[in-house]
């Protein structure tokens, strides 16, 4: 019996799909428009601020400038006037340095703490007291505002420095509990019992076993601190007193500083000097920011 011949299978050609489909030109669409929003208000603020006030007056607020001056910048930082201070915003800079660093330390470690002492341990009444601090997530401030100047008027902490610091480590607790607390229940309840019978107390565990692996949750909570209380006013301008006045402050007084002419060269200059900080934050830790949420900041 002959062999059967065996026909080679021939495949139709594959169509090549096309790159440029309607989901993916608006999709493309809406991201470039996303980015023209964000992005065309800032730069109306870098050309104005790059010009001399001859070429402001024209009106032309697109126009890159013709005469490139770093002269505003240097009256924001050094000279412009805050009131009866013309000490430019550097002052603020500062005050808002020594605002920051402590508030955001102080808030993550009390979060940190809460976090974890409400996921592993769980006292009696924890989650009451959980619900309590997620409640002052959600009060406004201003509704909180007169009894805490009168408390910390008592405590002669009104005006002071320890106090705006403090206030900001209030405000920033339950948000801080609520991220450490998420982290930590996503964590395996095995390593903390392991670590109860090796004899481990709550500091030693904390301190030694919870801490080094809080490194993801840790970056989201300092970029959320920094951000938000580098960019907060009024707690700022009620609680911190004259003597420390954060830049945002400082800003507000620049620009509402008027005595002739209005420098707008000079205040769009000292707008972009005060953001700068919560930029670089976001562009430098942006990617450790998502590899914390991705980490089970948003879990639980």
């Amino acid at each position: 019996m002959p062999p059967l011949a065996v026909r080679p299978v021939t495949r139709a050609p594959a169509r090549r799909r096309s790159r440029w489909t309607a989901s993916r030109v608006g999709l493309y669409f809406f991201l470039l428009s996303a980015a023209a929003f964000f992005l065309l208000p800032l730069y109306v603020m870098l050309v104005t601020s790059l010009k001399p006030m001859e070429e402001i007056r024209l009106g032309n607020i697109f126009s890159p400038p013709v005469s490139l001056t770093v002269e505003p910048w240097m009256v924001a930082w050094a000279s412009a006037c805050t009131g009866l201070q013309c000490e430019g915003i550097r002052t603020g800079f500062w005050n808002s340095v020594a605002i920051v660093v402590p508030s955001t330390v102080l808030s993550i470690l009390l979060g940190a703490i809460n976090g974890y002492a409400l996921s592993f341990w769980r006292p009696r009444g924890g989650a009451w007291l959980f619900g309590v601090l997620m409640l002052g997530a959600f009060v406004p401030y201003q509704v909180l505002m007169f009894p805490l100047v009168r408390a910390f008027a008592a405590m002669s902490l009104f005006g002071t420095l320890p106090g705006i610091v403090l206030i900001h480590a209030i405000f920033g607790m339950p948000v801080m509990t609520l991220l450490f607390r998420n982290y930590y229940a996503s964590l395996p309840m095995e390593l903390f019992k392991a670590a109860r019978i090796d004899g481990g107390g709550f500091w030693r565990i904390f301190f030694q076993l919870m801490l080094p692996m809080s490194l993801p949750i840790i970056v989201v909570a300092v970029i959320m601190q920094v951000t938000g209380i580098w960019n907060d006013f009024i707690l700022g301008l009620v609680f911190a007193g004259r003597e420390n006045l954060p830049m945002t402050v400082q800003l507000n007084n620049i620009i509402n500083t008027t005595t002739g002419e209005r420098l707008y060269n000079v205040n769009m200059a000292a707008t972009i000097l005060t953001s700068l900080v919560p930029l670089a934050v976001y562009l430098i830790s942006g990617r450790w920011f998502v590899r914390g949420i991705a980490a089970g900041a948003v879990k639980g």
